[in-house]
Protein backbone atom coordinates (compact mmCIF):
# COMPACT_ATOMS: atom_id res chain seq x y z
CA UNK A 1 0.00 0.00 0.00
CA UNK A 2 1.83 3.35 -0.79
CA UNK A 3 1.58 6.28 1.45
CA UNK A 4 -1.08 7.69 -0.40
CA UNK A 5 -3.24 5.07 -0.16
CA UNK A 6 -2.46 4.53 3.45
CA UNK A 7 -3.76 8.08 4.10
CA UNK A 8 -6.88 7.61 1.43
CA UNK A 9 -7.96 4.43 4.07
CA UNK A 10 -8.12 6.41 7.00
CA UNK A 11 -9.64 9.32 5.40
CA UNK A 12 -13.00 10.39 7.37
CA UNK A 13 -15.46 9.77 4.09
CA UNK A 14 -19.14 10.92 2.87
CA UNK A 15 -20.41 8.85 -0.36
CA UNK A 16 -23.47 10.33 -2.33
CA UNK A 17 -23.87 7.83 -5.29
CA UNK A 18 -23.65 4.71 -4.42
CA UNK A 19 -26.58 1.41 -4.53
CA UNK A 20 -28.46 -0.29 -2.15
CA UNK A 21 -28.19 -4.10 -3.81
CA UNK A 22 -25.31 -3.09 -5.93
CA UNK A 23 -23.18 -2.67 -2.72
CA UNK A 24 -23.65 -6.28 -1.38
CA UNK A 25 -20.70 -7.56 -1.11
CA UNK A 26 -19.71 -11.23 -2.43
CA UNK A 27 -20.16 -12.94 0.80
CA UNK A 28 -23.68 -11.51 1.00
CA UNK A 29 -25.10 -12.62 -2.52
CA UNK A 30 -23.61 -15.88 -2.39
CA UNK A 31 -25.29 -16.36 0.58
CA UNK A 32 -28.52 -15.08 -0.45
CA UNK A 33 -27.69 -16.96 -3.73
CA UNK A 34 -27.91 -20.21 -1.56
CA UNK A 35 -31.16 -19.32 0.15
CA UNK A 36 -33.16 -19.04 -3.30
CA UNK A 37 -31.46 -21.82 -5.59
CA UNK A 38 -33.38 -21.12 -8.58
CA UNK A 39 -31.31 -18.08 -9.11
CA UNK A 40 -29.04 -17.58 -11.68
CA UNK A 41 -26.53 -15.51 -9.48
CA UNK A 42 -23.45 -17.92 -8.30
CA UNK A 43 -23.04 -19.33 -4.64
CA UNK A 44 -19.34 -19.78 -4.86
CA UNK A 45 -18.01 -16.22 -4.69
CA UNK A 46 -14.99 -16.39 -6.58
CA UNK A 47 -17.40 -17.37 -9.30
CA UNK A 48 -19.20 -13.87 -8.83
CA UNK A 49 -16.20 -12.27 -10.45
CA UNK A 50 -16.80 -13.45 -13.80
CA UNK A 51 -20.48 -13.33 -13.22
CA UNK A 52 -20.36 -9.48 -12.13
CA UNK A 53 -18.06 -8.93 -15.76
CA UNK A 54 -19.99 -6.87 -17.93
CA UNK A 55 -19.92 -6.84 -21.75
CA UNK A 56 -22.06 -3.67 -21.77
CA UNK A 57 -24.51 -1.83 -19.99
CA UNK A 58 -27.68 -3.34 -21.10
CA UNK A 59 -25.75 -6.25 -19.54
CA UNK A 60 -24.96 -4.95 -16.62
CA UNK A 61 -28.26 -3.92 -15.93
CA UNK A 62 -29.65 -7.93 -16.84
CA UNK A 63 -26.86 -9.21 -14.20
CA UNK A 64 -28.21 -6.37 -11.32
CA UNK A 65 -31.75 -7.47 -11.69
CA UNK A 66 -30.65 -11.10 -11.04
CA UNK A 67 -29.36 -9.70 -7.63
CA UNK A 68 -32.30 -7.94 -7.15
CA UNK A 69 -34.08 -10.62 -7.56
CA UNK A 70 -32.63 -12.26 -4.44
CA UNK A 71 -34.16 -9.59 -2.11
CA UNK A 72 -37.35 -11.59 -1.23
CA UNK A 73 -38.12 -10.64 2.07
CA UNK A 74 -37.65 -8.06 4.50
CA UNK A 75 -34.89 -9.98 6.67
CA UNK A 76 -33.35 -10.38 3.35
CA UNK A 77 -33.51 -5.98 2.58
CA UNK A 78 -32.20 -5.58 6.33
CA UNK A 79 -29.43 -8.22 6.53
CA UNK A 80 -28.24 -6.52 3.00
CA UNK A 81 -28.49 -3.06 4.15
CA UNK A 82 -26.69 -3.69 7.66
CA UNK A 83 -24.32 -5.45 5.96
CA UNK A 84 -23.33 -3.01 3.36
CA UNK A 85 -22.92 -0.52 6.27
CA UNK A 86 -20.22 -2.52 7.77
CA UNK A 87 -18.80 -2.51 4.69
CA UNK A 88 -18.54 1.38 4.60
CA UNK A 89 -17.30 1.65 8.69
CA UNK A 90 -14.21 -0.34 7.71
CA UNK A 91 -13.38 2.53 4.73
CA UNK A 92 -14.20 4.94 7.37
CA UNK A 93 -17.30 6.34 5.50
CA UNK A 94 -19.28 8.29 8.46
CA UNK A 95 -21.77 9.29 5.85
CA UNK A 96 -23.53 7.97 2.92
CA UNK A 97 -26.77 8.39 1.14
CA UNK A 98 -27.73 5.11 -0.34
CA UNK A 99 -29.72 4.76 -3.41
CA UNK A 100 -32.83 2.71 -2.76
CA UNK A 101 -34.86 1.28 -5.52
CA UNK A 102 -38.30 0.28 -3.40
CA UNK A 103 -40.02 -0.57 -6.49
CA UNK A 104 -37.69 -3.90 -7.38
CA UNK A 105 -38.94 -5.43 -3.40
CA UNK A 106 -42.41 -4.12 -3.85
CA UNK A 107 -43.27 -5.46 -7.39
CA UNK A 108 -41.44 -9.02 -5.83
CA UNK A 109 -44.17 -8.83 -3.06
CA UNK A 110 -42.77 -7.19 -0.07
CA UNK A 111 -44.99 -4.90 1.71
CA UNK A 112 -44.30 -1.55 1.22
CA UNK A 113 -44.36 -0.91 4.90
CA UNK A 114 -41.75 -3.91 5.73
CA UNK A 115 -39.42 -2.57 3.40
CA UNK A 116 -39.07 0.47 5.07
CA UNK A 117 -38.96 -0.49 8.80
CA UNK A 118 -35.76 -3.06 7.43
CA UNK A 119 -34.36 -0.78 5.93
CA UNK A 120 -35.26 2.08 8.81
CA UNK A 121 -34.07 -0.69 11.65
CA UNK A 122 -30.93 -1.27 9.62
CA UNK A 123 -30.07 2.21 9.39
CA UNK A 124 -30.27 3.21 12.85
CA UNK A 125 -28.72 0.02 14.13
CA UNK A 126 -25.29 1.05 11.50
CA UNK A 127 -25.46 4.42 13.05
CA UNK A 128 -25.15 3.50 16.86
CA UNK A 129 -23.14 0.50 16.34
CA UNK A 130 -21.30 1.16 13.32
CA UNK A 131 -21.02 4.67 13.46
CA UNK A 132 -22.39 5.56 9.80
CA UNK A 133 -24.97 7.62 9.21
CA UNK A 134 -27.13 6.31 6.38
CA UNK A 135 -29.90 8.54 4.64
CA UNK A 136 -31.79 7.01 1.58
CA UNK A 137 -32.22 8.20 -1.80
CA UNK A 138 -35.36 6.43 -3.32
CA UNK A 139 -35.07 5.81 -7.13
CA UNK A 140 -37.41 5.11 -9.74
CA UNK A 141 -35.66 2.24 -11.95
CA UNK A 142 -36.06 3.95 -15.52
CA UNK A 143 -36.40 0.15 -17.49
CA UNK A 144 -39.72 -0.36 -15.58
CA UNK A 145 -41.40 2.70 -16.94
CA UNK A 146 -44.49 5.24 -15.13
CA UNK A 147 -45.88 2.48 -13.03
CA UNK A 148 -42.44 2.34 -11.10
CA UNK A 149 -42.26 6.03 -11.24
CA UNK A 150 -46.09 6.52 -9.67
CA UNK A 151 -44.89 3.04 -7.19
CA UNK A 152 -41.74 5.10 -5.98
CA UNK A 153 -43.19 8.58 -5.40
CA UNK A 154 -46.07 7.29 -3.66
CA UNK A 155 -43.69 5.15 -0.93
CA UNK A 156 -41.96 8.22 -0.48
CA UNK A 157 -44.53 10.76 0.07
CA UNK A 158 -46.54 8.36 1.86
CA UNK A 159 -44.31 6.46 3.61
CA UNK A 160 -41.50 8.87 3.97
CA UNK A 161 -39.06 7.22 6.37
CA UNK A 162 -37.10 9.35 8.62
CA UNK A 163 -33.68 8.88 6.57
CA UNK A 164 -35.63 9.33 3.33
CA UNK A 165 -33.65 12.86 1.72
CA UNK A 166 -33.88 12.65 -2.17
CA UNK A 167 -35.94 11.18 -5.03
CA UNK A 168 -33.77 10.05 -8.39
CA UNK A 169 -33.87 8.04 -11.45
CA UNK A 170 -31.51 5.26 -12.52
CA UNK A 171 -31.74 2.42 -14.88
CA UNK A 172 -30.68 2.39 -18.60
CA UNK A 173 -30.64 6.32 -20.07
CA UNK A 174 -31.19 5.02 -23.56
CA UNK A 175 -34.76 5.09 -25.22
CA UNK A 176 -35.88 6.30 -21.26
CA UNK A 177 -36.15 10.25 -21.55
CA UNK A 178 -35.99 11.79 -18.62
CA UNK A 179 -39.02 14.70 -19.18
CA UNK A 180 -41.81 11.84 -18.60
CA UNK A 181 -40.87 11.68 -14.86
CA UNK A 182 -41.32 15.44 -14.09
CA UNK A 183 -44.54 15.11 -12.70
CA UNK A 184 -43.24 12.20 -9.93
CA UNK A 185 -40.10 14.45 -9.26
CA UNK A 186 -42.50 17.47 -8.89
CA UNK A 187 -44.52 15.62 -5.98
CA UNK A 188 -41.08 14.61 -4.48
CA UNK A 189 -40.04 18.01 -4.22
CA UNK A 190 -43.21 19.06 -2.99
CA UNK A 191 -42.93 16.60 -0.36
CA UNK A 192 -39.13 18.14 0.68
CA UNK A 193 -37.02 15.92 -1.25
CA UNK A 194 -34.22 16.69 -2.98
CA UNK A 195 -33.85 15.81 -7.29
CA UNK A 196 -30.60 13.39 -7.65
CA UNK A 197 -31.18 11.94 -10.70
CA UNK A 198 -28.77 9.47 -13.75
CA UNK A 199 -28.06 11.80 -15.94
CA UNK A 200 -25.56 11.27 -19.28
CA UNK A 201 -23.92 8.44 -18.55
CA UNK A 202 -24.26 6.49 -21.75
CA UNK A 203 -26.07 9.23 -23.58
CA UNK A 204 -24.96 12.80 -24.14
CA UNK A 205 -25.31 16.27 -22.48
CA UNK A 206 -29.11 16.95 -23.58
CA UNK A 207 -29.89 14.15 -21.27
CA UNK A 208 -28.04 16.45 -18.69
CA UNK A 209 -29.82 19.38 -19.98
CA UNK A 210 -33.35 17.46 -19.64
CA UNK A 211 -32.96 16.35 -15.82
CA UNK A 212 -31.86 19.53 -14.77
CA UNK A 213 -34.46 21.16 -16.74
CA UNK A 214 -37.39 19.22 -16.47
CA UNK A 215 -36.70 17.41 -12.83
CA UNK A 216 -34.93 20.10 -11.82
CA UNK A 217 -31.64 18.14 -10.77
CA UNK A 218 -29.77 19.35 -7.92
CA UNK A 219 -26.87 16.72 -8.41
CA UNK A 220 -26.33 14.54 -11.31
CA UNK A 221 -25.54 10.92 -11.23
CA UNK A 222 -22.53 10.28 -13.02
CA UNK A 223 -22.47 13.35 -15.97
CA UNK A 224 -19.98 11.95 -18.02
CA UNK A 225 -20.91 13.46 -21.22
CA UNK A 226 -21.10 16.78 -19.91
CA UNK A 227 -17.56 17.76 -20.98
CA UNK A 228 -19.01 17.23 -24.76
CA UNK A 229 -20.95 20.84 -24.03
CA UNK A 230 -19.17 23.96 -22.71
CA UNK A 231 -21.84 25.73 -21.83
CA UNK A 232 -23.50 23.11 -19.68
CA UNK A 233 -20.03 22.59 -17.95
CA UNK A 234 -20.26 26.27 -17.42
CA UNK A 235 -23.90 26.04 -16.15
CA UNK A 236 -22.72 23.49 -13.65
CA UNK A 237 -19.87 25.10 -12.31
CA UNK A 238 -21.91 28.47 -11.97
CA UNK A 239 -25.13 27.16 -10.19
CA UNK A 240 -22.91 24.88 -8.01
CA UNK A 241 -24.39 21.61 -9.62
CA UNK A 242 -22.19 18.33 -8.31
CA UNK A 243 -21.50 15.92 -10.49
CA UNK A 244 -21.90 12.46 -8.60
CA UNK A 245 -18.74 11.04 -10.64
CA UNK A 246 -17.90 7.12 -10.41
CA UNK A 247 -14.75 6.30 -12.83
CA UNK A 248 -14.44 2.50 -12.28
CA UNK A 249 -18.06 2.05 -12.97
CA UNK A 250 -17.89 4.31 -16.45
CA UNK A 251 -15.42 2.27 -17.84
CA UNK A 252 -17.13 -1.59 -16.48
CA UNK A 253 -20.45 -0.26 -18.29
CA UNK A 254 -18.57 1.17 -21.00
CA UNK A 255 -19.10 4.65 -20.54
CA UNK A 256 -15.63 5.49 -21.00
CA UNK A 257 -13.54 3.25 -23.42
CA UNK A 258 -10.17 3.93 -20.81
CA UNK A 259 -10.03 5.50 -17.48
CA UNK A 260 -6.59 7.20 -18.63
CA UNK A 261 -9.49 9.23 -20.82
CA UNK A 262 -11.76 9.45 -18.06
CA UNK A 263 -13.42 13.27 -18.56
CA UNK A 264 -12.84 13.74 -14.67
CA UNK A 265 -9.69 16.52 -15.53
CA UNK A 266 -11.79 17.95 -18.26
CA UNK A 267 -14.30 18.46 -15.00
CA UNK A 268 -12.31 19.76 -12.56
CA UNK A 269 -10.79 22.29 -14.83
CA UNK A 270 -14.12 23.68 -15.93
CA UNK A 271 -14.61 24.47 -12.33
CA UNK A 272 -17.80 22.11 -11.44
CA UNK A 273 -17.81 20.41 -8.09
CA UNK A 274 -17.12 16.85 -8.58
CA UNK A 275 -17.53 14.10 -5.81
CA UNK A 276 -16.54 10.61 -6.36
CA UNK A 277 -18.29 7.43 -5.54
CA UNK A 278 -18.38 3.80 -6.35
CA UNK A 279 -21.88 3.34 -7.52
CA UNK A 280 -21.91 -1.15 -7.44
CA UNK A 281 -18.79 -1.50 -5.81
CA UNK A 282 -18.53 -5.18 -5.67
CA UNK A 283 -20.34 -5.68 -8.87
CA UNK A 284 -17.62 -3.51 -10.07
CA UNK A 285 -14.09 -4.84 -7.98
CA UNK A 286 -14.20 -1.44 -6.40
CA UNK A 287 -14.74 0.61 -3.22
CA UNK A 288 -14.88 4.09 -2.21
CA UNK A 289 -11.18 4.02 -1.08
CA UNK A 290 -9.71 2.01 -4.49
CA UNK A 291 -12.02 5.19 -6.26
CA UNK A 292 -10.27 7.62 -4.21
CA UNK A 293 -6.58 6.63 -5.45
CA UNK A 294 -8.49 6.07 -8.79
CA UNK A 295 -9.13 10.01 -9.21
CA UNK A 296 -5.46 10.66 -6.99
CA UNK A 297 -3.98 9.70 -10.47
CA UNK A 298 -6.03 10.89 -13.13
CA UNK A 299 -5.99 14.49 -11.38
CA UNK A 300 -2.34 14.17 -9.94
CA UNK A 301 -3.47 15.11 -6.56
CA UNK A 302 -1.47 14.76 -3.22
CA UNK A 303 -2.91 14.11 0.15
CA UNK A 304 -4.45 17.77 0.81
CA UNK A 305 -6.13 17.30 -2.60
CA UNK A 306 -7.98 14.30 -2.03
CA UNK A 307 -9.19 15.97 1.32
CA UNK A 308 -10.31 18.62 -0.78
CA UNK A 309 -12.39 16.10 -3.32
CA UNK A 310 -13.42 14.70 0.12
CA UNK A 311 -15.29 18.06 1.55
CA UNK A 312 -16.54 18.41 -2.10
CA UNK A 313 -18.70 15.10 -0.78
CA UNK A 314 -19.70 16.50 2.42
CA UNK A 315 -20.88 20.27 0.34
CA UNK A 316 -22.89 18.30 -1.80
CA UNK A 317 -24.38 16.13 0.57
CA UNK A 318 -27.89 17.07 1.79
CA UNK A 319 -26.44 17.08 5.64
CA UNK A 320 -27.60 19.46 8.21
CA UNK A 321 -25.14 22.53 8.54
CA UNK A 322 -24.18 21.22 12.04
CA UNK A 323 -23.24 17.79 10.50
CA UNK A 324 -21.31 19.34 7.53
CA UNK A 325 -19.34 20.95 9.63
CA UNK A 326 -18.71 17.92 11.85
CA UNK A 327 -17.41 15.83 9.25
CA UNK A 328 -15.40 19.06 7.64
CA UNK A 329 -13.63 19.45 10.93
CA UNK A 330 -12.91 15.89 11.09
CA UNK A 331 -11.25 15.52 8.04
CA UNK A 332 -9.20 18.51 8.66
CA UNK A 333 -7.85 17.25 11.84
CA UNK A 334 -7.15 14.07 9.97
CA UNK A 335 -5.42 15.77 7.03
CA UNK A 336 -3.56 18.18 9.52
CA UNK A 337 -1.83 15.34 11.76
CA UNK A 338 -0.95 13.32 9.06
CA UNK A 339 2.40 12.37 8.79
CA UNK A 340 3.00 10.19 5.60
Amino acid sequence: MSVLDSFIAGLPKAELHVHHVGSASPRIVAELAARHPDSPVPTDPEALADFFTFRDFAHFIEVYLSVVDLIRDAEDVRLLTYEVARDMARQNIRYAELTVTPYSSTKRGIPDAAFVEAIEDARKAAESELGVTLRWCFDIPGEAGLEAAEETARIACDLKPEGLVSFGLGGPEIGVPRPQFKPYFDRALAAGLHSVPHAGETTGPQTIWDALTHLRAERIGHGTSATRDPKLLAHLAEHRIPLEVCPTSNLATRAVTDLDRHPIKEMVAAGVLVTINSDDPPMFGTDLNTEYAVAARLLELDAHGVAALAKNAVEASFMDAVGKAALTAEIDAYTAAWRG
